[in-house]
């Protein structure tokens, strides 16, 4: 079985974040942190060299790949950041629920487990707040902590 190619880092979060060009998306980074922080209770770590994760889980998918992963978090990458959410991705109904709040969120684009913006001006960061919680409570039921 092949090792994950993205995992936990000893870089700290706050010395990434300072380094992310230009200034525009580091302050949305700081910005994204202080939510994720709020809203997951979590205290953020390194995955690879540019993502922000919060929480973790291990699972194995039915194909019997193991699965080492973050339970939330961010990329602020130079032309939109990157918006991981796994509890949609795992939990069909989280998914689902989550099409309604997309239409309020504002200007955005999807990908399986992903949702990148430009800028956090593009968006309503309350609608962002409640994709977080629902994703987050569904990741905590899913695989509860031990």
């Amino acid at each position: 079985m092949a090792e994950a190619k993205t995992t936990i880092t000893a870089v700290e979060v706050e010395a990434f974040i300072a380094s992310v060009e230009p200034p525009a998306k580091r302050e949305d980074a700081r910005v994204l942190d202080a939510l994720f922080r709020k809203v997951t209770g979590a205290a953020p770590k390194m995955w690879g060299p540019t993502i922000i994760g919060y929480g973790e889980y291990s699972t194995t998918y039915d194909s019997g790949r193991d699965v080492h992963w973050m339970r939330a978090g961010f990329s602020p990458r130079k032309a939109k950041h990157s918006l991981y959410f796994m509890g949609g991705y795992c939990d069909p109904v989280t998914g689902s629920g989550r099409d309604e709040k997309l239409t309020r969120l504002g200007k955005y684009a999807t990908g399986k487990s992903c949702l990148y913006v430009n800028k956090l001006a593009d968006i309503d960061l309350a609608v962002l707040e409640e994709i977080i919680a629902a994703d987050w409570a569904a990741m905590q039921r899913l695989f509860p902590e031990s």
